[in-house]
């Protein structure tokens, strides 16, 4: 008796379905689905930690501050108000 007989299938589904029960067997596709999609999203979330992690760091990045836009323009005008006298 092979696994390409159709009474083997059905025997063995009907022996599935009084262990198990309709009920759980409904559920189980649901379930086996959002085992996957867990899996997938945890995989997947490593990388867009690191990946924030990376941005983060790069916008913590330390930089030297401009010279204040109002003095030049301040000194630039005085400049000019001296050179006209």
């Amino acid at each position: 008796m092979g696994f390409d007989s159709i009474w083997h299938w059905l025997i063995l589904l009907v022996v599935v379905l009084l262990i198990f029960g309709t009920k759980k067997i409904t559920n189980l596709g649901p379930d086996i689905g959002n085992a996957v999609r867990g899996f997938k999203k945890a995989m997947h979330g490593d990388d867009e930690e690191e990946a924030k992690a990376k941005a983060k760091a790069a916008a913590e990045k330390l930089q030297a501050d401009p010279p204040p836009a109002s003095t030049q323009s301040t000194t630039q005008e005085q400049r000019d108000s001296t050179e006209s006298k």
